[in-house]
This record gives C-alpha cells, structure tokens and sequence, in this order.
C-alpha cells in the first residue's frame, strides 16, 4: 500500500525526550516500511525514519523561537498532504481535528487515530464528521457517536527497553510525563510522602504549566525524598524505570493510553494508577501492578505492588503491546476501509461527509 502518515509537528518523530505519539507514530511507520509498503510521513523536517520524509517545517515547533503561531503550520501540513491525496492508498491522521475538513472531501480515505482525550468543543467537531472512520487507542477513550473501526493499543519496541530483575538499592518510586495538573505530578507527591518513599521525577514543564509547577511542585524538590530530574533522553528513562521498584501514574483525567505505564512494566517495574481512563485496560490489577479507586490507596498498596512478579510485568507487555501487534491492528484496518473500495464509492463518500458537514447543526 501507498500510505501517508500525518504526525505533529511539535516534536521531531521520534521525539528527542517527550513525545508519546511522536514515537508511537515512528514506531508504526518504520514498521510499515520494513513490511514492504511504501510510506511517506509529513512530520518536522528534523525527524528521523526509514520511510520518505516530507518535512512541513524544518524542525519541531517547540524548538524553534521564530515560530509564532503554531497552528497555521498545522493548517500548512494538512494542506501539504491532501494536495498530494491523490497519491496514496490511504492517509493515515495523527493530528486530531487539523485534517478532518479536507478528509471530508478528498476521495482518498482517511484514517483517524484520536490520541487525546475529548472536550465539549472538540467533541461538536468530531461529531460533525462521525461518518469517518476513526480508531481509539483504549474502549475507555471513546466517548463522541463517532464511526470507530476498531481499539489498537499503541505498542513499543520491547529491545528497546531492557529487563530489570532487580531494582536499584537505595529503592525509589518514579513519576514520568508531563508536570501538568492532569497527570497529577502533585499526587505522586504527596503519595511520596505518605508512604515516606523516595521519589523520582522526570518529564517537561510547558509553557502553561509553568505557574502550576513553581505553586505545586517547586515547594517539595528537596532533592533529597523529593528529586526532579527535569527532561531526559530515552536512555535516561529506560534507566530511570528499570531501576525503580515501582511507577506511580496519579492521573487526574480521562487517559487515553499512557505509554509510560507499558513502558515501566517492559523493564520490569509495576504500575499503581489510578482507575481512570485507560488505566484498567494497561494495567493488570494484582498482576501488573493496581488499580485504585484515590490516591490513599495508592500509597497503601505499595508493600504489595513490591511483592509482584517483575518477569510477569515483562511477559505481560510482550503479550499485548509491541509494536508488531500495533502494526497488524492497522493493517487490519487499512485493508478493511480500502477492501470493496472503488473511485465511485469513494467520489461518493467524499460527497456524503461533505453534505453531513454542511446540513449538521447543533
């Protein structure tokens, strides 16, 4: 097959440090390319991958100062693709809302993978197109009327991420992602502090959150029980979960997957999250790591989560999410949408979603 895959453009493919769908969609797309299809990524032009590149811009938004207004550079990829539709099989979306009006009229199908989590407003735009067909990355992430075609779990590259069968002495627990509010970094604080554990933090601090950092995170970096480590490169992470005794995952929202947490139990170290989003789905409860219904619980699970099965937590990942699974999720479905397919239908579905778009109101 042709395809084209459609990445953001706020970091380079694969990410450098932080960048969940970055390596997600690197993953899938060399993968692709080794299986013997013929791939274009539209990404920064920074990026790295065994397919042809179309850089959109010549680095990643985030790290480029010049840049002032990120979301034409977005409308600027998605132009960039569809004026070159015609060439591909299929066009494989990453991006969210960016593409889903010029998909609505291109007779080349496209393929949504919805990454984030839904709003109210993003929610009336999604709807508007629901006759596309999209794919969750859990069943908890579903929430719009929309067409789904199918749930692929995203998946890593299981060399990439060494067994550990022995955490690090002195022990330590590990929170990674985003010190954000949503990934509830202050949580993992005071879940930290309860249990009298030393903590280990890594992950970037945006731009926004920056008054939540220095109000809610600064005041307990001690260095000492309380350690930020700030960004760090896929080796120091690799390092960073493997050593750990275990990673805690105190979201406050609806995720939609959380890589770090298959990224953890690939090295060997369980997960104690929260049960929300995804959360049930990646991690298996008394197996994997827990499940629990508030933050106390979390802290009161630790002397149990130190008990479980690393080599259990390996197998569990190499079971369920590598990356050659994620692939035949979506070869699955990219031969379902393009199999009966002819120009006809598709002249005709480009003009159904196009009618839908203009007579839907709510």
């Amino acid at each position: 097959m042709k395809i084209a895959q459609i990445a953001p453009l706020w970091e380079r493919v694969p990410p450098s440090t932080y960048g969940g769908i970055e390596l997600v969609v690197s993953c899938l797309t060399d993968e692709l390319v080794r299986r013997g299809h013929d791939v274009t990524l539209f990404a920064s032009g920074d990026s790295q991958t065994l397919a042809r590149l179309e850089a959109v811009h010549p680095r990643a938004l985030r790290l480029d100062p010049n840049v002032k207004e990120g979301i034409m550079y977005e409308m600027l990829g998605a132009s960039q693709v569809y004026q070159q539709a015609e060439e591909f099989d299929i066009i494989h979306s990453h991006v969210g809302v960016w593409t889903l009006q010029l998909a609505s009229i291109a007779s080349t199908p496209t393929v949504h993978t919805l990454h984030g989590s839904f709003t109210d407003e993003s929610s009336r735009v999604y709807t508007l197109h629901r006759t596309q067909p999209y794919i969750s990355i859990s069943d908890a992430q579903r929430q719009p009327e929309l067409n789904y075609v199918s749930t692929v779990y995203n998946g890593i590259k299981i060399e990439d991420y060494p067994f550990v069968a022995q955490p690090k002495e002195p022990p330590y627990m590990v929170f990674l992602g985003r010190f954000s509010p949503e990934k509830g970094p202050q949580h993992a604080i005071a879940i930290a502090k309860q249990a009298g554990w030393h903590l280990k933090m890594a992950g970037k601090v945006d731009v926004v959150d920056t008054e939540f950092f220095e109000k809610e995170i600064a005041p307990f970096i001690d260095g000492e029980q309380i350690e930020f480590l700030g960004e760090v490169d896929h080796a120091a992470k690799v390092e960073l979960l493997g050593n750990a005794s275990i990673t805690l995952f105190p979201i406050t929202w609806r995720e939609p997957f959380g890589l770090v947490m298959i990224e953890s139990m690939a090295t060997g170290t369980p997960v104690i999250g929260i049960n929300m989003g995804s959360v049930p789905e990646v991690v298996a409860h008394g197996k994997t790591g827990f499940v629990c219904d508030s933050y106390e619980q979390m802290a009161q699970m630790i002397p149990a989560a130190l008990e479980l099965d690393r080599q259990t937590c390996r197998e569990y990942v190499e079971s369920r999410f590598t990356v050659s699974q994620m692939v035949d999720g979506y070869e699955a479905v990219y031969e379902q949408i393009l199999r009966g397919r002819t120009p006809r239908n598709g002249l005709l579905h480009a003009l159904r979603n196009s009618l839908e778009s203009i007579a839907f109101v709510k």
